[in-house]
């Protein structure tokens, strides 16, 4: 079945001269070139033959990708393209990402909440943070799945519960910078749950 005098090279061969060689009728097999070869090649050609083996479609989501994790980057103040993020940061993101929804504490004065009142005087801001992954219901995932199917579109729903204060504490009373007595109820949350 073989024929022994038959000679094989790595090295491609010209048609004309593998049409003379061959004696059967099976048609010849394209070859490769070594692969010590290629490594002189530009990062270009090498790739060249991966990407001709996507469609159109798929070479569009993986430059729309790029494209977004670009933008992305440049808008969070980052001057590289953070193609292989760094070992371990994926896992601490993931971790802050998914603490549960808990009530914590800052002490700030009363000009930096925001409400348009000029004092010094200091309060203890209580609030909520955290996620709501356990919290999850039937609701939350038919809604999410609506809006990816664009069935909600213009509504401002979300998909997901919120880390939300479900109680307040006692109403807050200072003094302003002009000596004017102010009281403030709901400032501050006494107890956190998903909403």
């Amino acid at each position: 079945m073989f024929n022994g005098s038959r000679k094989y090279s790595l090295l491609p061969s010209s048609p004309s001269s593998s049409r003379a060689s061959s004696s059967s009728s099976l048609p010849a097999a394209p070859r490769r070139s070594p692969r010590a070869l290629q490594r002189h090649s530009s990062l270009l050609s090498q790739y060249s033959g991966l990407l001709e083996s996507y469609t159109e479609g798929e070479i569009r989501q993986l430059i729309s990708a790029l494209v977004e994790r670009y933008s992305q980057a440049m808008n969070s103040g980052g001057h590289e393209l953070p193609l292989f993020p760094r070992g371990g940061s994926r896992r601490k993101r993931a971790r802050a990402r998914h603490k549960p929804c808990a009530l914590k504490e800052l002490e700030v004065s009363v000009s930096e909440l925001g409400l348009g009142y000029e004092s010094d005087e200091t309060v203890l801001f209580r609030y909520c943070s955290g996620t709501c992954e356990a919290a999850v219901r039937s609701y939350d995932l038919s809604l999410k799945s609506m809006r990816s199917r664009r069935r909600i579109k213009k509504e401002k729903v979300r998909a997901r519960p919120c880390c939300r204060p479900l109680a307040y504490d006692d109403d807050v009373s200072f003094l302003d910078a002009y000596n004017r007595y102010y009281t403030v109820n709901e400032l501050s949350a006494k107890e956190c749950g998903c909403v």
